[in-house]
């Protein structure tokens, strides 16, 4: 099982977001049986192995054990991984496009950015899996708590200096051996929920 699998096929897409899918794939982060699932979900045992049989052909769940009782076998089935993301490119010609209007202060262009992240990593993820390869990423999530806007201006400026000066530094265009690789560095408030109101998100998070 792989911790995150990026889902790229819209009706794999749609078979995941269905409620009582969605409920078994989370149940099945443990291997299960069409049994054990109907037990712990209160479904019946036909209807569980419907919807297994629909997430199993779209390769979210898949068969880790088969088990003989009496003239029965009973098929013991586990996600394919624990959590999942759905990749823009299930969303056909409407998935966001960073390229269409890049505007570095626009909060739409970075939830843009990170769709086509989610898109080249997972397609990424796909490839070197296929080939039996490594893959080299670099992930960095850090928070800070500016005292002011002009701080956070200030910090944006040196970020840019600093990240523009590593580029230039190690940017070659003419190494036949290299390889070009994206980077992205993005900047938003972190969200905090209300303690007192788990719906609803603290005032130091709206803009």
């Amino acid at each position: 099982m792989h911790d995150v699998t990026v889902i790229d096929d819209p009706a794999a897409a749609e078979a995941s977001l269905a409620p009582i899918r969605a409920r078994l794939l989370a149940a099945l982060a443990e291997p299960g049986s069409a049994s054990t699932l109907a037990a712990q979900t209160g479904l019946t045992r036909q209807k569980v192995n419907y919807h297994l049989h629909a997430l199993e052909r779209h390769g979210l769940v898949e068969l880790v054990e088969e088990r003989r009782r009496g003239n029965c076998t009973e098929r013991v089935m586990q996600a394919t991984a624990a959590s999942y993301v759905i990749s823009p490119s299930a969303l056909g010609e409407v998935a966001p496009d960073p390229d269409r209007h890049p505007d570095q202060r626009s909060a739409r262009w970075l939830l843009a950015l990170a769709g086509r992240l989610v898109r080249e990593v997972g397609d990424l993820i796909t490839g070197a899996g296929a080939a039996g390869k490594p893959l080299a990423t670099l992930g960095i999530d850090s928070e800070i708590r500016f005292a002011s806007a002009r701080d956070r201006a200030a910090f944006s400026a040196e970020l840019a200096d600093a990240v523009n000066g590593l580029v230039a530094k190690y940017h070659d265009e003419h190494a036949r051996a290299g390889r070009p690789h994206r980077f992205v560095v993005a900047l938003h408030p972190s969200i905090t929920i209300d303690p007192n109101n788990r719906d609803k998100p603290n005032e130091e998070t709206k803009p």
